[in-house]
């Protein structure tokens, strides 16, 4: 898989590259990695609800063909598009899902941060009051009927899968003006606590984190 680093891009400009890779693969088509830090930018998922769009102001809004509900993108902030041939990798979309979040978490971990899946909403989240802890989730109980309360979102994930290959990606979230995040509802729930690395003290810059991100991603994939 080759890694190409685009740099800052506007979203419509990748989204339309993303779509026409995918459209003119073929069997013999190498699968690509794609790096980019985006110019500020609401994305809708494929069935995103408007409602969740709180005030965009002046950030644009785009409807994509991804998956899942509204989300930010911005400078401070990896986005990950991994194009790949699922069908030639031997991977289904649930297991897909499980690499990327893996990849997102192993990262974490080389900063000390402990990454936490939920299973009722896709993404990488971390413990607010103890950002390193390796205690299991309890969700679900009476004790914790909100499965993301404590959690702050570190990273979002949204894909789309045509033909058996896979577009759009992840996005984790570095050193960010987060303050967008309070216009929307973040993966279309109402109050997510969103935070990035900065967040938790630690000082990385985009293209640290990029090649953290791409290695990883290289090697769960």
């Amino acid at each position: 898989m080759r890694s190409v680093v685009l740099g800052r891009r506007p979203y419509a400009e990748v989204e339309a590259a993303m779509r026409a890779f995918t459209k003119a693969r073929t069997a013999a088509t190498d699968d690509e990695l794609w790096l980019v830090e985006h110019e500020p930018v609401f994305t809708q998922g494929i069935a995103g609800r408007e409602a969740h769009v709180l005030a965009a102001g002046e950030v644009p809004v785009v409807r994509t063909d991804r998956g899942g509900q509204v989300t930010y993108h911005g400078p401070g902030q990896v986005v990950a598009y991994p194009l790949l041939d699922l069908r030639r990798r031997g991977y289904f979309v649930k297991e897909y899902v499980y690499r990327i979040e893996q990849a997102v978490i192993d990262v974490l971990a080389e900063f000390a941060l402990t990454g936490h899946r939920v299973r009722t909403a896709p993404g990488v989240y971390v413990r607010l009051a103890d950002p390193g802890g390796h205690a299991i989730l309890t969700v679900g109980t009476e004790d914790a009927p909100d499965p993301l309360r404590g959690l702050g979102k570190i990273a979002a994930l949204g894909i789309k899968v045509s033909n058996h290959c896979s577009y759009h990606g992840v996005a984790l979230n570095v050193a960010m003006d987060l303050e967008p995040f309070q216009r929307i509802n973040p993966c279309g729930y109402e109050g997510l606590a969103t935070v990035d690395l900065a967040t938790f003290g630690v000082r990385c810059t985009w293209h640290d984190a990029a090649h953290r991100l791409g290695e990883n991603l290289a090697r769960r994939l």
